[in-house]
């Protein structure tokens, strides 16, 4: 393993040669869920300077992520090679999200230029990882595996749910549907 100072360019251009990354977060409370989920296309992960990451969420099946950065910010972020040499790194921090309505939410869209799965109104909010620790370890137990392409559903669906929903009703659903966690913390409030 190896731990690095900063984001430098090579890791920078490895990251950018990914398929995708996971986020991992876990609440305090010692029998709450951690949460584990994989993220894509790797164009909606930014690596904004030599100490801070950002991310694109968008609205899912839950807001775990959400609800543990408000209880306390602890975040990792994971990529792992699935094609060339074997190799996984991760960024470990603290984070913060930036909803869709709040007027920073504009400026970081502008700033990272994220690419995107799904419709904007599917936007949720940027997660911002101020990270603490830049680190990679072998990789040797991931599999080899081919990049087929990204999948279309979530777009399909989100436009499916707006079109039948109507925008208002999309929007409140996107304000209560994922309201709490799984363990009950605050989430998109």
């Amino acid at each position: 393993m190896k731990v690095f100072e900063r984001i430098d360019d090579h890791l920078r251009g490895w990251v950018a040669r990914q398929s995708l990354f996971f986020v991992a977060t876990a609440p305090l409370a010692g029998d709450g869920l951690v949460n584990v989920s994989p993220k894509g296309p790797i164009g909606a992960l930014s690596i904004v300077d030599d100490h801070t990451v950002a991310y694109l969420d968008i609205s899912g099946s839950g807001a775990e992520t959400i609800a543990h950065l408000r209880e306390n910010g602890r975040i990792c972020v994971m990529l792992c090679a699935f094609q060339g040499p074997p190799r996984i790194v991760r960024f470990h921090g603290t984070g913060r999200h930036v909803r869709w309505d709040d007027p920073e939410f504009d400026e970081w869209m502008e700033r990272c230029a994220f690419e995107d799965a799904s419709i904007p109104e599917a936007r949720r909010s940027v997660i911002i990882v101020d990270v603490q620790r830049i680190s990679d370890s072998c990789g040797y137990g991931v599999p080899l595996m081919s990049f087929e392409g990204l999948r279309e559903h979530h777009a399909l669906h989100s436009s499916k749910q707006l079109r039948v929903q109507g925008p208002d009703a999309y929007e409140d659903r996107k304000r209560t549907k994922n309201a709490y966690s799984l363990d009950g913390l605050p989430a998109v409030t």
